[in-house]
This record gives structure tokens, sequence and C-alpha cells, in this order.
């Protein structure tokens, strides 16, 4: 067994099936430069682990029937975006126990007081019209900080709204080092950081949110060219135009918002200038847009569909993510129960952590 210092991610999401092109370009593509950036010695400049997220599901639903076939589905997506499982352990908060164990243990070191003063949570309850709040949703942002602190880890990719989740997973891991500090390493977990996503999610087709499968705004990764641009014809575009040959407001259209995203710089230079000319009309600016976007999808419907036909493959890199896992989440609580007292445990004296 290797252990060793270095910076660590874990990023994860909730399993509600096929993913989309927000969950792309707000989280998978960062994820995908993560796991393959280098530092200047031509080493990872991080160890990656990946999330799935089941537990998290039972906070606003307790329907499980589907779970499982949506593990499969957001998995293959992953897989197909680049997801490398040779380097990133990908496995499901379920099959490791470990998740359970210390959020008991930190659910005794947080206030209820703390947890309702946490803004995301606010906007969840809003914006889902939630009448009463079930202790699970409550406990949410102490689910998550063991789910990164079990895993020892050092960076956060987040967008801004997961900010708070961050400071309380922070706060969780500076009053357990107070209260129990280990015998040889001091302090059991260091206080991870929040790094902001490069792109945050897409604006949604109907222009008023973010992309949301709930919401039937959304263009699928496992959307071929022709779905793309029938989804496209119904993307809100700019109000202030009336009629074709008037000028465009780029700045305030949801199609220029997915052109800056999938254009090349000097097409979208181009689409920019003949918008507010009243040269491009919108129908065919969605049309360009859908066909970038198609292009983009591409070698990704290609990769899904190795993976959709070789599924037992994918089950068992899931299944292989999930024994490194148990490896890294069992070494943790080692030093967790010893650093408690919590009778006597096998423990090694390393001081560092369980390579990926």
């Amino acid at each position: 067994m290797i252990f060793m210092e270095t910076q660590r991610i874990l990023s994860g999401m909730r399993p509600t099936g096929k993913l989309h092109l927000g969950h792309y370009t707000g989280a998978l593509e960062s994820w995908v430069e993560q796991q393959n950036l280098l530092d200047q010695n031509g080493s990872r400049a991080y160890e990656t682990c990946f999330l799935i997220a089941d537990y998290h599901n039972l906070t606003t639903s307790l329907e499980t029937g589907e779970i499982y076939n949506h593990t499969l589905d957001m998995l293959i997506d992953w897989l197909a975006a680049g997801i490398d499982p040779e380097k990133s352990p990908v496995f499901r908060q379920s099959q490791v126990k470990e998740h359970a164990e210390l959020f008991l243990i930190f659910a005794m070191l947080i206030t209820s007081s703390r947890l309702e003063r946490n803004p995301t949570l606010k906007e969840q309850v809003r914006d889902l019209n939630m009448e009463s709040l079930i202790y699970g949703h409550l406990g949410y942002p102490v689910l998550q900080a063991a789910d990164i602190l079990l895993y020892k880890g050092n960076v956060v990719p987040v967008g801004e709204d997961q900010i708070p989740h961050v400071e309380i997973t922070r706060e969780i891991a500076r009053k357990f080092n107070n209260q129990y500090p280990h015998p040889v390493l001091g302090e059991v977990f260091a206080e991870p950081a929040p790094k902001i996503t490069k792109f945050s999610r897409l604006v949604g087709l109907d222009g008023k949110a973010k992309m949301s499968k709930s919401l039937g705004n959304t263009i699928l990764l496992t959307d071929g060219p022709d779905d793309v641009l029938k989804k496209m014809r119904t993307a809100v575009t700019d109000t202030q135009k009336i009629r074709k040959n008037d000028p465009g407001h780029p700045e305030i259209c949801t199609v220029f918002s997915y052109h800056a995203k999938f254009a090349s710089p000097d097409q979208l230079f181009s689409v920019e200038e003949d918008c507010r000319a009243g040269t491009l009309g919108c129908v065919d600016c969605k049309k360009l847009c859908a066909a970038n976007i198609s292009r983009e999808l591409a070698p990704l419907l290609e990769k899904r569909q190795y993976f959709e036909m070789n599924i037992d493959l994918v089950k068992d890199i899931l299944f292989e993510g999930e024994v490194k896992a148990r490896l890294i989440a069992n070494h943790t609580m080692q030093q967790v129960r010893a650093a408690m007292k919590l009778g006597e445990t096998t423990f090694s004296i390393h001081h560092g952590q369980v390579k990926c």
C-alpha cells in the first residue's frame, strides 16, 4: 500500500440519469481537465475521485426504483466525456458504508441553527416549493462534508452557489480537529479549499433558469443533430428583435450565450457583428449554433455507443472504483476512531493518505 501527501479533488453528482449540456460545461469539462492536468514535473497535478451521490437523491425524493439505471446512464456520460477510471476511481456513495458512519459523527459537531442559516438550503426550499423540511435535507451539507473529508479532499470544484456548503465542511473539519486531536497526526482533516469551476451551467433554452430536466429546457449529451436542431429552434432569443433584419442585442440572447461556449473565436466575433448589424436572422443563428453543439457532442455520442454496447464493462468499472474507494475510506475511519478513542483499532502511523 502506498501513502503520500498530495492534492486530491473529490467531485460528485446525484444520479438523475442522462446528463445535459449544463452538466457538461458546468462540471464534466472541468473534471476531465483536472484529471489530466500535469504539474511542471510532468506528474499529475491532482488525484481525482468522482462520487455518484445516490444517498443525496433521497433528500428530495424517496423513490429509489430507477437510481441504479440512472447511475449507469450518468456514468456512461462521464466515461464518454473523458473520465478515465484508471486515473479517477468512480463509485457510489451507498456502497461505501463509511459515508454513513462519518456523517453520523459529523452530525454531532454542528447545530441545526447553523444548518438552517445555509443560504443554498433556503434557495432549494423556495425553488422546490417545499412545505416542510426533512432532517436529511437539512443535513445535506453534513453528508457532503463526510463525502469530501472521507477521501481527504483538499480541493472542491464548485459553482458559486455551493461555496456555503464548502464553508460548512471547513467548519466541521476544524471542530473535529479541535475536539479530537490525533495522537500521531495531530489533525486528521485538512480544510478543503473551494475551486470555482471555469464555466457555470448554461441557462436553459427557455432563458429563465439553469438547464434542468425537470424544467424541460435542456439539450442532452445523448441528443443527435436532428434533436439538437429541433430543441434549438425553441430557444428564446432577443425579445427586442421583432423582424429578421432588425439590429440584435446578443448580450441578452440565450442562443448567443451558447455561441460564446461552442463557437470558435472568429465565428463568435462574426455572429456578434452580424447580429448587431441585423444581417443574421435568428433562424440561421440557431442553425449555426446547433451545428456547433452537435460537432462538440459527436465524439461523446460515439464513445457512449461503445459503452452502451459493453454495459458489463461499465459495471466492472463501477465495482473496481468502489474497491478503491473502500480502501481509502477505511483508512480514514481508522484515523477518526483513533482520534476519538473509540475502542481498540488497527492504525497505521503513516502521515499520508491512501493513493487513489
